[in-house]
């Protein structure tokens, strides 16, 4: 009678498990009954931190994409490395990542209301989207249930995330990697029409288009005025001055493909989405009057922070964002 219990037992609490497994999913309401004024505290902590910093909403939105691109939004992005762990946040294509002292900042005023009950993960995926609204962008549905994870390697973000430097097939195939397409990965990279960024990214346009490494090695397809203003603020060797990625950075607007179509793209990768089949076209419909590329890049965004979101019971709940618990 005794191992009947215990295996009736055994099997009530198998029943529960897969039962919280096959209901584990995003959705609009998943806080409604634990920390229901959740998505208010982000907004208005957005909101503060971007009056005082405009320019910081591309942080936001830098940020989201380089933690739904590395095995799925899961917080990964923003821990710290360790003596024995170099993490996602200081990966070479991670140069210079900004937000993450502004997400725990949020997950601060999150925890004083509702303790352990909202993650970074769901945190940094309603910052990008009340950042970008703030910048007089689209707005999107996020859903939410997203869990922490406790893994976070430099290496991941180096082999997944897209460098500055891929031609517009290496972009193409990046993408399509994560069930995205030409169209949706150009309606994406218009996210950089808010914000700056570091000359180290953009060093190998000026002066190491084709491997010479050299001043006179700057891609031949740029606008010379451009160009040489670049080589003004971006020295050969230097990769920390910050240039604005189009003239009107704090305004979500087509500035950025209007730049990039009249040959002023700043990385190799901004200046390559007119050299590819279709390319050019795409980036001129998109910036056409009554264009739909607000509705496409909010669409687009909806799918990229729903990409493997490691859901309960996996992961954690972190206390601060920055650390596993």
């Amino acid at each position: 009678m005794a191992s009947a219990k215990l295996g009736s037992t055994a099997l009530v609490s198998f029943l529960l498990l897969l039962a919280t497994i096959c209901d584990a999913q995003l959705s609009t309401s998943y806080y409604d009954s634990t920390c229901s004024q959740a998505a208010q505290i982000v907004e208005k902590q957005v909101n503060n931190i971007l009056s005082g910093n405009p320019n910081l909403a591309g942080g936001f939105l830098r940020l989201i994409f380089h933690d739904c691109w590395v095995s799925g939004c899961d917080g990964s992005v923003t821990i710290k490395s360790t003596s024995d762990n170099s993490a996602e946040v200081d990966a070479n294509v991670n140069f210079q990542l900004r937000a993450i002292d502004e997400i725990d900042q949020i997950k601060s005023a999150v925890e004083t209301e509702c303790p352990d009950t909202v993650s970074c993960a769901d945190i940094i995926a309603l910052a990008a989207q009340y950042a970008t609204v703030f910048a007089n962008g689209p707005s999107w549905t996020v859903a939410l249930g997203r869990r922490d994870s406790r893994v976070s390697r430099a290496n991941d973000a180096d082999t997944q995330l897209p460098f500055p430097v891929l031609p517009f097939s290496g972009l193409v195939d990046n993408f399509a990697n994560k069930g995205f397409s030409a169209r949706e990965m150009i309606v994406l990279s218009g996210s950089h029409t808010i914000g700056h960024t570091h000359c180290n990214g953009i060093g190998p346009n000026l002066y190491n288009y084709t491997g010479q490494d050299s001043l006179n090695d700057t891609n031949p397809h740029l606008d010379t005025s451009f160009a040489d203003s670049l080589k003004d603020t971006c020295p050969k060797g230097n990769r920390l001055n910050i240039v604005d990625m189009d003239s009107s950075p704090n305004t979500f607007d087509s500035g950025y493909f209007d730049g990039v179509l009249a040959n002023k793209g700043h990385m190799i990768t901004d200046d390559e989405l007119i050299r590819g089949p279709s390319g050019d076209s795409i980036v001129q419909s998109l910036t056409q009057p009554g264009s739909s590329w607000n509705s496409e890049f909010a669409s687009a965004m909806v799918k990229m922070i729903e990409l493997s979101p490691l859901l309960s019971p996996d992961g954690e709940i972190r206390k601060t964002c920055q650390a596993i618990n």
